[in-house]
């Protein structure tokens, strides 16, 4: 009995074993970004479709129980898909474009859009729908393209985008997909079309700068100039006051030079005037002694005292303005002496300098007629000792012409010893043996004579020579 239920303990840990694996084995959980498509005996309609032919059941984000062998259980992703746009469009003007953008898509996430992807696309590779999906984007893009102007695209690029995204959600909805973003990236002009709109308006910009610079440089220079202008008239403000100033220092120096002459003159003057001023005081007071010592004290003697003292006074007067008169005098001589001694020393000075100009042009006045004399002089040496010569050569050519072989003669006798000495070079190393025998000396005799005779035609060639040579200096003269 136990040892029965021990196994039917086993059996029936083995039958809840094999059920739990055979649950786990039979059990599908669909993760977040998948769709478990069913199909098989389960023979239900899909939820929220009233098309019979519909008959798979959908899973999403649960679990569910599939039998094995009646049931075939597929995923569908609902991963984001991106694809690449790169399409060639003609606008409306006829312009072909280039347009680069990006799609990104995914599954929809209800059972119709679920349904529609799992029998288009399910079991088939990702590059059939990124096909369908490039075909659909390309020709609404094209279509959407050729009713818009390129200056449309450039500045209306978000209503491209809106627009074909709007004609193409439609269709990607039959499809079961769902458009999450879509960007227009680039617009590509191989016709250049876009530069040449652009051209006018860079060219604009860049007028408008170089204006600016024009503007700002032509500030710049008026400020330079401005500055430079200013700069100088300060430098010339400057040397004008540095110019007063020193005119100004020169006139105190001169002032201060002239300030000892004047002030002696002064002196000078002040001297004369207490000197005057003192001869007045003394007249003055020797008629008051006068008027107090002797007018009063004399009333008794009064005509006779009177003469007297009047007379005295009148003398005293007299000296006083004598001597007055005299200093005046004096200082009037001095002061024309000193003018007179200033005037004698200027015509002396003049007169040492025309003295020195009249000594200094007549010194240059003798050299030059030196000059000119001794030109004259060497000229005329050289005059008559030209023409000395030619009265020589003229008188040399005449006597050639007259005697010319008196003249041959005493050429000859001048050289008579060198042609002397010309013979008797060969007689030199004569020897004269004289034997016995008439032969002998006749034999000897007759060589000295043969040696003569080849001599004397050898002298006679020496005088001709002589006398034509010189009758060639007499033709070739040249005549005066």
């Amino acid at each position: 009995m136990p040892g029965g239920l021990i196994g039917i303990g086993i059996v029936v840990i083995a039958a809840v074993a094999a059920l739990i694996l055979l649950f786990k084995a039979c059990w599908r959980v669909a993760e977040p970004n998948e769709a478990l498509v069913i199909s098989g005996f389960s023979g239900k309609k899909m939820p929220d479709s009233n098309d019979e032919s519909m008959r798979f059941q959908i899973v999403t984000g649960a679990g569910t129980l599939v039998l094995p062998g009646v049931q075939v259980v597929r995923k569908l992703s609902l991963s984001l898909i991106e694809t690449n746009l790169s399409i060639d469009c003609v606008t409306k003007q006829g312009i072909p474009v280039e347009i680069e953008g990006s799609v990104i898509f995914k599954v929809g996430d209800t059972y119709p859009e679920i349904a529609n992807a799992a029998r288009r696309f399910l079991g088939k590779p990702e590059d059939v729908m990124l096909g369908k999906v490039h075909s659909i984007f390309a020709g609404h893009l094209r279509a959407i393209v050729g009713n818009m102007t390129l200056e449309s695209l450039l500045s209306d690029r978000d209503e491209l985008r809106d627009n074909v995204r709007s004609a193409s959600g439609t269709e990607m909805a039959a499809l079961g997909l769902k458009i999450d973003s879509m960007q227009l990236l680039q617009i590509v002009d191989p016709t250049n079309y876009i530069a040449n709109i652009r051209a006018p308006y860079v060219a604009a910009a860049e007028a408008l700068a170089r204006t600016a610079r024009a503007q700002q440089d032509q500030a710049a220079t008026e400020k330079e100039q401005t500055a430079a202008i200013a700069m100088a008239v300060a430098k010339t403000t400057a040397a004008r006051r540095q110019a007063e100033l020193n005119a100004e220092a020169q006139t105190a120096q001169a002032t201060a030079a002239q300030a000892g002459p004047l002030a002696d003159a002064t002196a000078r003057q002040k001297v004369v005037e207490a000197a005057t001023r003192t001869a007045e005081l003394e007249a003055n007071k020797t008629a008051m002694e006068l008027e107090a010592q002797v007018r009063r004290p004399a009333d008794a003697n009064a005509y006779q005292i009177k003469v007297t003292a009047e007379a005295d006074r009148d003398a005293a007067i007299a000296a006083a303005e004598a001597k007055a008169k005299t200093q005046t005098l004096s200082a009037e001589a001095n002061a024309t002496t000193t003018k007179l001694n200033a005037v004698a020393d200027a015509e002396s000075t003049r007169i040492r300098g025309e003295a020195q100009a009249s000594a200094i042009q007549a010194t240059g006045l003798a050299e030059a007629s030196a000059t000119q004399a001794k030109g004259l002089a060497e000229a005329e040496a050289a005059k008559a000792k030209g023409l000395a010569e030619a009265m020589g050569m003229d008188a040399r050519a005449d006597a050639l012409n007259k005697g010319q072989d008196a003249l041959i003669a005493q050429m000859v006798a001048e050289r008579l010893p060198e042609i002397a000495g010309n013979l008797a070079s060969p007689l030199g190393n004569a020897k004269v043996t004289i034997l016995n025998g008439a032969e002998g000396w006749a034999q000897t005799v007759s060589a000295s004579i043969a040696t003569l005779g080849d001599i004397l035609p050898q002298l006679l060639g020496t005088v001709q020579s002589l006398k034509g040579s010189l009758g060639s200096t007499t033709e070739t003269t040249p005549e005066k």
